[in-house]
């Protein structure tokens, strides 16, 4: 009996070890993982640079209070600020805090210049910002809010690609417009580059702050080390993490000096964010990911990845008129069979001469099933055929399998209908 929660649908597999892509299971299997802890080991499991890191600053300093300069974080910070557009840094331990601190400092900044009512955060519908109980609000899922009420407000929402929406939200309470530059969860949705661009634009003109939410798209995954780089815009806030710490916990918020300086003593804190430890961790996996040489085998690999997934849909997907048609025939061989089926069925049961208000309810009633039956014989059929014409190319066995389904297909009708049909 497990004593945790039940607040994860765990799969019945536990591992014991994991040595760069792959993990290997408590009974010794070996799998390639595809999560990485959900998109945190940004350099795979056991790296051993991380290895050493931690084992040299385990023994030196683990936590110390943020009342006093930590040098490592510090040196974290400046490599941060001097690769992106930050002039500062505030560490967290994981996303949500990260997103939910990049409330706070939007919503400080304009009490801190005399405007406490611009307060309101505009953000996608359906997207994903964390399971705090602000980021979940912050989100607009109802999946994510329900049972967590009351609601928790200062959120207002638009639905992805509506910029008529978007512009129409915006009102004076407005603070700021927080968005994933490559949306996680709400679908793998990627904002175009001019949209980002005309979003600072809008920004600038409505005189609000830009918060860009790269916890999970960001650090070096896409070739660059934000993924909004590419349209040169520069953001107000943004919240970090996953990737940063390379499994190990670690979030922070980067601010421009405009927003920074409203961050003053008592503002907001973090018990175990910037420790030593985690700020070690941290600093080498900044120096790794952030190289040329990394951020070119990202691309490089981008591009093996998006060839070959293309390869395959092209090779399983629809691609073809022809292929559309097969599909609609499939449909309507199955639709004429089970309306067929359905005749001899009500004669055998004996029920044609009822009346009609209850002749067709009772028809439709059989037709189901067998619907659903002759779908999936014919689907797997069709298939079959379509699959050994794909991979043979072949003639005779394309017209050897025709004949062989169209003899199965008569089997099973003869049988379905206790020879009725010849």
């Amino acid at each position: 009996m497990s004593f945790l929660a039940k607040n994860y649908n765990r799969r019945n597999i536990s591992f014991t070890k994991g040595k760069g892509s792959y993990l290997y299971s408590s009974k010794g299997i070996k799998y390639l993982d595809f999560v990485q802890g959900i998109a945190v080991n940004s350099l795979g499991h056991a790296h051993p640079k991380l290895i050493k890191v931690i084992n040299n600053q385990s023994k030196k300093l683990w936590h110390v209070s943020n009342s006093f300069i930590i040098p490592e974080g510090e040196i974290l910070a400046k490599k941060i600020a001097k690769k992106t557009f930050a002039d500062f840094v505030m560490f967290q331990n994981s996303g949500a805090e990260a997103t939910e601190a990049a409330i706070k400092v939007a919503r400080r900044y304009f009490y801190s210049i005399g405007k406490p009512k611009k307060n309101r955060i505009l953000c996608v519908k359906n997207s994903f910002h964390g399971r705090t109980i602000a980021a979940i609000f912050a989100s607009g899922s109802k999946k994510m809010t329900e049972g967590f009420g009351p609601k928790i407000n200062g959120f207002d929402h638009f639905k992805f690609g509506d910029h008529y929406s978007l512009k129409k939200k915006i009102n004076k309470n407005t603070a700021a417009i927080m968005v994933e530059p490559i949306m996680g969860e709400g679908g793998i949705k990627e904002i175009p580059d001019w949209c980002l661009k005309e979003l600072r634009k809008l920004c600038d003109k409505k005189k609000i702050l830009l918060i860009l939410d790269e916890v999970q798209c960001g650090i070096s995954r896409t070739g660059d080390f934000f993924a909004f780089e590419k349209a040169k815009v520069k953001p107000d806030i943004v919240p970090i993490a996953k990737g940063i710490g390379g499994g190990f916990p670690i979030g922070a918020v980067l601010m421009n000096k405009k927003v920074a300086k409203c961050m003053v003593p008592g503002t907001h804190g973090s018990t175990f964010g910037g420790n030593p430890l985690a700020m070690s961790v941290g600093n080498k996996v900044m120096d790794i990911v952030s190289s040329k040489k990394f951020l070119n085998n990202v691309k490089k690999l981008s591009k093996y990845f998006i060839s070959n997934l293309n390869y395959l849909k092209n090779k399983w997907g629809i691609e073809s008129s022809s292929q559309f048609v097969i599909v609609m025939v499939v449909f309507a061989l199955t639709g004429s069979a089970a309306a067929l089926l359905s005749k001899p069925l009500l004669t055998i049961l004996n029920l044609n001469n009822l009346p009609q208000v209850f002749y067709w309810p009772l028809r439709l009633t059989i037709i189901f099933p067998v619907y659903q039956i002759l779908l999936i014989l014919f689907g797997y059929i069709f298939g079959l055929i379509i699959s050994v014409y794909r991979g043979k190319k072949d003639k005779f066995i394309f017209e050897f399998f025709l004949k062989m389904s169209k003899v199965f297909t008569k089997g099973v009708i003869k049988i379905l209908t206790l020879g009725f049909y010849k």
